[in-house]
């Protein structure tokens, strides 16, 4: 269990929370591992099974804090809250917020999508000298940080996702040279959505989702409202705001699914072809990359606003923490996750 921007984040699947007086206890296997005042605490993100006893739900309850229930694989179960006026006029704020500043969010969002994806390709360069002196991916670089300045330009919207699509053609375009091992039984030509028509299509495309699911259940956690965005149109049925959320951390992803095709932990045994030409993997596939994923998660990262460690798998939680609170004016500006 651990405490970032006053939010208690319960990792452990075993852990069960209680109440002690004035005090959140968190135990494990029956030990008291750790106790809290609630004084403290103004937000609570349980990813444990077991869950916490109804004593404690109703003190909560009655403190106006959220206990907010999330699957260990990070999909959004339940919320417990007592008065839902802050909810209301948390997503007031948020329709005025980004009615009024959705440009600038959505520039320093793409921003910083396009220089975390720059520094995916160093990362590859970094590690593969051969691949440094390469015409294409050297154009691909150069058009990001193109598009980190002309996206600043934009005066609407549109203007902007039209630069970012430009920018994800050319990066696409030269995926498939940043699987360097030669033993990697697929090819990746261009990005394929609804449906992927080929495997790493499929893989990019799932771990995609796991990664927006993760952002709508942090987003619900804090209060904002997933289907409302500043970057992405409004449509029924999506998640606007996981989608725009989710852009800055799309290397995280895809750093993820390289690794996974260059180390051969997928192959052609791992998906199927429909008939229609759409590729999906199939349930031993999804196994793997779930799995993986899972592990992946649970690797620390330092987080470059709060200057601390935590588990990868909080970032979502983090980032919409931290925009909740511009939303609701707390800071003047929401700090996009930028790589280093």
């Amino acid at each position: 269990m651990r405490k970032l921007l006053n939010t208690i984040y319960v990792t452990n699947e075993t852990a069960y929370l209680t109440l002690d007086g004035e005090n959140l206890v968190c135990k494990i296997e029956g030990k008291e591992k750790l106790r809290i005042p609630f004084e403290n605490i103004e937000n609570v993100v349980c990813f444990s099974y077991l869950g916490c006893s109804p004593a404690l739900m109703g003190k909560c309850v009655e403190k106006t804090i959220p206990i907010n229930f999330i699957s260990p694989q990070g999909k959004f179960w339940a919320k417990v809250c007592g008065e839902t006026k802050g909810n209301v006029f948390l997503r007031v704020a948020q329709i005025e917020q980004f009615r009024e500043n959705g440009l600038t969010l959505a520039q320093n969002t793409l921003a910083a999508k396009f220089s975390n994806t720059r520094q995916l390709i160093r990362r590859t360069l970094h590690d593969n000298a051969e691949l440094r002196e390469d015409a294409e991916i050297k154009k691909a670089i150069t058009v990001l940080e193109e598009g980190m300045n002309k996206i600043f330009q934009a005066l609407t919207i549109e203007e902007a996702m039209g630069i970012e699509g430009y920018c994800a053609e050319s990066y696409f375009g030269i995926f498939d040279k940043l699987l360097t091992n030669e033993k990697v039984p697929f090819h990746f030509e261009l990005r394929t959505k609804r449906p992927p028509l080929d495997p790493i299509n499929a893989v990019l495309s799932f771990v995609y989702t796991l990664a927006t699911n993760e952002f709508a259940a942090a987003l619900e956690t804090v209060g904002l409202d997933s289907y409302i965005g500043y970057c992405h149109a409004l449509r029924s049925g999506r998640k606007s705001l996981a989608c725009d959320m989710v852009e800055e951390t799309r290397c995280i992803v895809e750093r993820f699914v390289i690794t996974l095709l260059n180390l051969q932990i997928l192959g052609e045994k791992d998906f199927e072809k429909q008939v229609s030409g759409a590729v999906w993997l199939n349930e031993e596939g999804r196994k793997k990359v779930l799995a993986r994923w899972q592990e992946k998660k649970r690797t620390d990262m330092m987080h470059p606003y709060l200057k601390q460690k935590i588990p990868l798998g909080l970032l979502p939680y983090v980032q919409s923490n931290l925009l909740a609170k511009y939303v609701r004016g707390d800071i003047a500006e929401y700090p996009v996750f930028l790589l280093k």
